[in-house]
């Protein structure tokens, strides 16, 4: 196992508590304005929450394997890590508190948060422990430039390709002729098929910010924001031509979110590396147990939705009862009960750091 940094693991901690925030609003029908998605293209602070995660595992890819080989031993923990992650992530999905406990199969949806992350886990540690930081580049590019190239030039049959939410958008076309009804939409699943491919150079861009990290080069933090505002600059200029869009992962979206990302991390690692400031511990208390808390939040989250209380359900209740004020803006109660919701998961982390308790998935 590599070193461990103060700031990763604040980076992942903050990263998936935000995840949280975003996930378990009062209400959806009226969500604080800075927590919703963009419509379609466009970013905001919201859309850059999974990719931030998915950068951080590309980062700890690099910090856990530096140095090893691509052997039999390693794969098959490689695998098994992944289809603990896609398992989860179907778990959530198929779960149900009515007998028989799980939906039928024709009804669960197949990607997942969880799926996104096993599958490009697995794929982008197979490459990082298989080639180099030249082909790293040159898979990066590949990725990007075709991932462009399929969706914005290669005809659908009769049709032209579009990146709007049509029929005759590929990444769309994809996933309603494969996976059905087994999408998040009806018409496209946001951790779709095609898109997981520019994820996986995501998670790949975040490998090449954990060989700095560790490296003995002096000017790391001068790297990381010159590395950040490099690619914020080349993925804006890339939306006038491929629109920034998370529901596609499009190739713009891929450089401006590392960008942030890496804008990111250079702070954190400044703060807590170089000045040694005692600031995040509790974010990296979240990070040291960071797939769990998403995972118990997200189960804990379904259960208040589905099991029936006082003539709604618990969460219907909670909400109701304690948060929900003629003198509060709907909004404002919604997000205050996605803020409690996060101490919770902020208290719960920080038991089982103080316990020495690490969930490893």
């Amino acid at each position: 196992m590599g070193t461990r940094y103060v700031s990763v693991d604040i980076f992942r901690g903050l990263t998936i508590i935000l995840m949280i925030l975003v996930n378990t609003p009062g209400t959806w029908s009226s969500v604080y304005a800075p927590l919703l998605h963009a419509p379609w293209h466009g970013y905001t602070l919201t859309d850059l929450v999974f990719p931030f995660f998915i950068f951080i595992v590309g980062v700890s890819i690099s910090l856990s394997y530096q140095d090893k080989k691509l052997k039999w031993h390693i794969f098959y923990k490689l695998s098994r890590r992944s289809l603990k992650l896609i398992g989860l992530g179907l778990f959530l999905g198929a779960f149900t508190i009515s007998y028989p406990f799980f939906k039928e199969l024709d009804v669960i949806r197949f990607p997942g948060v969880l799926q996104r992350i096993g599958i490009v886990f697995f794929f982008a540690s197979l490459f990082y422990l298989w080639g180099s930081k030249r082909s790293t580049f040159l898979l990066i590019g590949i990725l990007l430039v075709g991932y462009w190239l399929w969706m914005g030039f290669t005809p659908l049959g009769d049709a032209a390709p579009t990146f709007e939410r049509a029929i005759n958008n590929w990444a769309n076309y994809i996933d309603v002729k494969l996976l059905g009804s087994h999408m998040w939409q009806v018409d496209y699943d946001p951790e779709g098929i095609l898109s997981t491919l520019p994820a996986i150079a995501t998670a790949l861009l975040g490998t090449l910010t954990g060989d700095l990290i560790r490296s003995n080069t002096y000017q790391k933090v001068s790297l990381m924001l010159a590395m950040g505002l490099l690619m914020l600059i080349l993925g804006h200029f890339w939306d006038l031509a491929f629109p920034i869009n998370k529901a596609l992962w499009s190739s713009s979206f891929v450089l401006v979110t590392a960008g942030w990302a890496n804008l990111t991390l250079a702070v954190l690692f400044y703060l807590t590396e170089l000045k040694k400031m005692p600031i995040g511990g509790i974010f990296k208390k979240v990070g040291s147990n960071a797939i769990i808390i998403y995972f118990l939040s997200s189960f804990i989250s379904k259960l208040f939705y589905l099991i029936p209380f006082n003539g709604s359900s618990i969460h219907g209740f909670l909400f109701s009862e304690f948060y929900v004020h003629n003198t509060i803006a709907l909004e404002s109660s919604s997000f205050l009960y996605a803020l409690s919701v996060c101490v919770f998961y902020l208290f719960l982390a920080s038991a089982l750091h103080k316990k020495k308790i690490f969930i490893k998935i």
